[in-house]
């Protein structure tokens, strides 16, 4: 197989990349659908979740009500990293498995994993896909299309690696600032290499 990590801002149209890759033939392990399986009601997870955060981030049915949890950690630095200490181990555990799984796989294997820079993951990425979008354009998406307040908005953004960041770590850095469409032709674009080098990968293992 061949790794590809996929990263991106709050707001930046990842979610959008990650189901064309998967169109693509891609096979997707997507870190925070992991996250919120092991968030599910009665998971050692969300036992230990609700132990250290009570129970005013539960919804009415004891799901975890996100955007309740969402303005505490967001609102400090201190009970975010609280509960990436909590979630990341077993999030982490699962994607080692798949990948596992997919050993065998000929085709390209993407990693969807929003926090790729901030957990600085140990893994050996064979392409580094970030979705990209200017801070004022991921504000404008919060605001308008999630209905979030513009302060929790800016919190978010904030909360999160600097652009920059992620740009030094790429091979492939989808701009979406424009229109869906751009986005998803310059996405069909980056399959398209990726599922080249997968091909050639595995045809030099053959020939090994």
């Amino acid at each position: 197989m061949l790794l590809a990590g996929l990263t991106g801002g709050i707001a930046s149209g990842k979610s959008t990349v990650s189901a064309r890759l998967v169109e693509h033939g891609a096979e997707l392990i997507d870190a925070d659908a992991i996250a919120r399986r092991l968030l599910l009601p009665g998971t050692p997870t969300w036992q230990r979740v609700r132990q250290h955060f009570g129970d005013d981030i539960l919804t009415a049915d004891g799901g975890i009500d996100r955007p309740a949890l969402g303005r505490i950690v967001f609102a400090s630095p201190q009970r975010r990293a609280l509960l990436n200490e909590l979630t990341h181990p077993p999030v982490m555990a699962q994607i080692a498995d798949r990948l596992e799984a997919l050993q065998a796989f000929d085709g390209v294997v993407v990693l969807d994993v929003p926090l790729l820079v901030e957990a600085n993951a140990d893994r050996s990425y064979e392409a580094v896909v970030v979705v990209a979008a200017q801070p004022e354009t991921q504000l404008r998406r919060l605001v308008e299309l999630r209905g979030m307040a513009p302060d929790d908005a800016r919190a978010r953004i904030a909360a999160q690696a600097p652009l920059e960041d992620k740009l030094a770590i790429a091979t492939h850095v989808l701009w979406n600032d424009g229109t869906p469409d751009e986005l998803l032709a310059a996405t069909d674009d980056v399959a398209a290499d990726l599922l080249r080098r997968a091909r050639d990968k595995h045809a030099g293992a053959d020939d090994g």
